[in-house]
């Protein structure tokens, strides 16, 4: 193994996601409480939430659910966008969270940025972002979990 790498305690891969984005909707209190209760009151769990605040003061809301209930999602997403006043529901199928994980992240310095550089060293766009004090998950294309797990070993050391 190379001493360079920083050592991980793994690497996940979830491969059966769907995405599905709640964009622009003006930020208010409750907004995320709304999509989440509407994805609940079916019985969906979602697996991946990230949200932001544009510089117009909209919301960006994207989330994962199973692929087994991506379309049910979507019934329940749907009909809360005039009442979001959400200027689109964007939805995607075949989407791969990939999370790095390790024990010594939160004291490490550019961890995120590693992980980073080995997706984009193979080629791999990042769809969305969340992290946690010992780990970072990415969204991304489902097709593509191979070249970024090989990616990722190139900056990391994991069982």
């Amino acid at each position: 193994m190379d001493p360079t790498k920083i050592e991980a305690q793994g690497i996940i891969c979830n491969k059966n996601l769907a995405s599905i984005s709640v964009m622009s909707a003006p930020d208010r209190c409750g907004l995320a409480c709304e999509v989440l209760q509407a994805l609940g009151g079916k019985r969906i769990n979602v697996e991946f939430i990230v949200q932001c605040i544009d510089l117009a003061q909209n919301s960006h809301i994207v989330l994962c659910v199973h692929q087994d209930d991506f379309d049910a999602a979507l019934a329940a997403i749907h009909p809360l966008q005039s009442q979001l006043r959400a200027e689109s529901i964007v939805s995607q199928r075949n989407v791969a969270m990939l999370s790095v994980f390790g024990p010594d992240f939160r004291t490490r310095p550019a961890i995120a940025a590693l992980v980073f550089e080995g997706l984009a060293s193979a080629g791999i766009n990042i769809m969305a972002i969340s992290t946690s004090i010992s780990t970072v998950s990415c969204l991304i294309e489902g097709s593509r979990v191979d070249d970024a797990v090989l990616g990722l070993q190139k900056h990391f050391k994991v069982p």
